[in-house]
């Protein structure tokens, strides 16, 4: 079965280390073993996260040298809240709904 891309990026976006890997990339380029510093994991095993990063489109690795820089991709995550955002107004209108509807129903059994 075919998965769509919403799907992949919030796969990668469950894993905390990932997250964590995200929020770092956020504050600039980094090097696998600038990533791996904090982690009590193998460079391997942050590879293996990398890579699910990449095929989330979260990500973009560029190679020079021996060295692999690893760059945040802000448009997957965009669209995840944006599709989250309109779940939130969905909610939102949902509880004032209910909230009115409370607020009718107190009102109805004040003596």
């Amino acid at each position: 079965m075919a998965t769509d891309q919403l799907s992949t990026v919030f796969s990668a976006l469950a894993d905390p280390t990932r997250r964590e890997i995200l929020s770092r990339l956020g504050r600039g380029d980094a090097t696998v073993t600038e990533l791996a510093e904090p982690f009590p994991i193998s460079l391997p095993a942050i590879s293996r996260h990398l890579k699910v990063l990449e095929t989330a489109g979260l990500i973009t690795r560029d190679r020079q040298a021996q060295w692999r820089s690893n760059r945040l991709r802000a448009e997957p995550l965009k669209e995840a809240t944006t599709w989250m955002g309109h779940l939130s107004d969905l909610w939102d209108d949902r509880h004032d709904r209910l909230q009115s509807t409370c607020a009718d129903v107190n009102d109805w059994k004040q003596p």
